[in-house]
């Protein structure tokens, strides 16, 4: 069931109505991108969190400065390497894995007291990223679904769920730039990190709270 129910304070019209969808098997990244294997495939790191501990560098901490246009280029890029299609999710598949089969707001109950112990945001990240795994992870074995890092999803943005697909593929029928951001960032607050909460941002835009995950197709984990 995906997006928010009436009764969630914290919802808003974006996250409306909720919806059943059926998702088709999938694999996805136990982890957001990080800097390591961003800078394995495309030669660069554009992220600002470079150097912001004692650590020599933060090369585990989620690549971010990165647009939906250099995430869908790493994609691509990847999937030349391997010979397998690897892609950003769509944002169906993403609130179901990081639901991890949960109804809850959170993927760890409604108790935003808890947060702290499965997300770095804007009360426990001293205002930076952090290396991935670090936090408990769903369910299903995922860390940082929530916090740390915005992920770029597939899809355009659309105002609500009217008329959104049911059968978990991305929703492009929006002829513009602005596409879907899931998850919460290290700067954002308990209400964002929900696995309902969604917001737009545009495609072209690379600011460090935007980072992403990769899927691949089913029978193989990343």
């Amino acid at each position: 069931i995906m997006g928010s129910a009436d009764s969630d304070p914290d919802a808003w019209d974006a996250e409306k109505p909720q919806h059943q969808v059926k998702v088709n098997s999938f694999a996805i990244g136990k982890y957001p991108v990080t800097q390591a294997q961003y800078e394995a495939v495309m030669g660069t790191n554009p992220s600002h969190f470079k150097n912001n501990s004692w650590l020599k560098n933060n090369l585990q901490n989620p690549v971010e400065n990165v647009s939906w246009n250099d995430a869908q280029a790493f994609c691509q890029k990847l999937s030349q390497i391997t010979g397998k299609t690897y892609r950003l999710p769509t944002e169906a598949e993403w609130e179901y894995a990081c639901r991890a089969g949960t109804t809850t707001r959170y993927y760890f109950g409604d108790d935003a007291s808890q947060l702290g112990d499965y997300a770095w945001y804007s009360a426990n990240s001293q205002s930076k990223t952090h290396p991935v795994g670090q936090k408990k992870p769903n369910a299903w074995g995922l860390y940082d679904m929530i916090g740390n890092v915005w992920e770029w999803c597939e899809d355009n943005w659309h105002d609500s769920y009217e008329n959104a697909p049911k059968d978990g593929s991305a929703w492009l029928t929006n002829d513009n730039d602005y596409q879907i951001v899931r998850g919460g960032s290290w700067r954002y607050y308990p209400n964002h990190c929900r696995s309902a909460c969604r917001y737009d941002n545009d495609r072209r835009a690379d600011g460090n709270n935007d980072g992403f995950r990769v899927v691949c197709g089913a029978g193989r984990t990343l």
